[in-house]
């Protein structure tokens, strides 16, 4: 199951790190299943893409500010299934810019909040 993977990962991060992360990518993608699809928003980006460390950091802090601490692989599943996460990757908006304390308002408000 995705989820049970999702904490394996987790729970042995401290070996998976000294992995490619393409590696570790490709062999859960393959382990579940995940078909590819049609999803750019890299080819899609008008404006200069940022790595896969530095997005994982936007979500990294999201998913501390607004997930209970006890279960962090249910906060991944939250975040990363939330609307919010759709606009974070949106390439061409600023929205990858913006403060943590802002995106966690935002997260907990469910849209987007004025500042």
């Amino acid at each position: 199951m995705l989820g049970d993977d999702v904490r394996r990962i987790y729970s042995h991060a401290d070996v998976f790190h000294c992995e490619p992360i393409e590696k570790v990518a490709d062999d859960f993608i393959e382990r579940n299943r995940i078909t590819r699809g049609d999803y750019d928003n890299v080819g899609m980006a008008r404006y200069e893409v940022p790595g896969y460390w530095d997005i994982g950091k936007v979500f990294e802090r999201l998913i501390e500010d607004v997930t209970d601490k006890s279960d962090v692989v249910d906060g991944i599943r939250k975040v990363f299934s939330s609307w919010l996460a759709d606009r974070i990757l949106n390439l061409n908006s600023d929205l990858y810019y913006q403060p943590r304390t802002y995106l966690a308002a935002c997260y907990r408000a469910g849209e987007m909040i004025d500042e």
